[in-house]
């Protein structure tokens, strides 16, 4: 008995594949990036010397925001519908979700248009101008390198290069976007809400 070795305990549960552990590890330094501008945000509301301030520019994007936070639901059909086989199913929900996060960036840019244009704001004019297209304009960005990650996954599906193998990787760009999404809710309470 004392040369022999205890076998190991088999291990319970899912072991993380490097895709999960990778993306997850993006969305925690994004997430610090994110913290960062909100924490500039709201350190400097009230503190501008001259206007425009918020209450009197900002008009709250609900339906933008209804669209985004549908489109968490159109892409976790697209995964399941992927995983499933239904390859037309997946594309269409996949459609869907971009649509949905096109219209959201169509909002945005509206927005800014109106910011811009009818009332003076922009990064140099005050410190609400630079801490609010700061960190609009970051999470604009986000959603649009996710939107153009689903049209390439999108246009490669059409074209049949995605399989229900690839499912697993459809999923993690679908938890991105959700993560995008999450980060929506923050900036939608700090910009529109506290700050307004």
């Amino acid at each position: 008995m004392s040369g022999a070795v205890a076998a190991p305990e088999p291990r319970q549960g899912r072991e993380w594949t490097r895709g999960q552990v990778g993306t997850l590890t993006l969305i925690l330094a994004e997430t610090s990036f994110f913290c960062i501008f909100i924490v500039a945000y709201l350190f400097y509301i009230g503190k501008s010397l001259s206007g425009p301030y918020p209450h009197e520019v900002l008009t709250r994007p609900w339906l933008a925001t209804v669209l985004l936070l549908s489109s968490s639901g159109t892409i976790v059909w697209a995964v399941r519908d992927l995983e499933r086989g239904r390859l037309s199913s997946s594309l269409s929900w996949l459609f869907a979700t971009i649509l949905l996060g096109g219209a959201f960036l169509g909002f945005t840019a509206f927005e800014w248009y109106e910011l811009i244009v009818h009332h003076g704001l922009t990064l140099s004019t005050n410190l609400f101008g630079t801490t609010y297209f700061s960190l609009v304009g970051f999470h604009a960005a986000h959603v649009t390198i996710g939107l153009l990650l689903m049209i390439l996954i999108l246009v490669l599906g059409v074209l049949g290069h995605v399989k229900p193998a690839h499912a697993a990787r459809v999923e993690l760009l679908s938890w991105y976007w959700h993560f995008v999404d999450v980060v929506w809710i923050a900036v939608f309470t700090v910009v529109y809400v506290v700050g307004y």
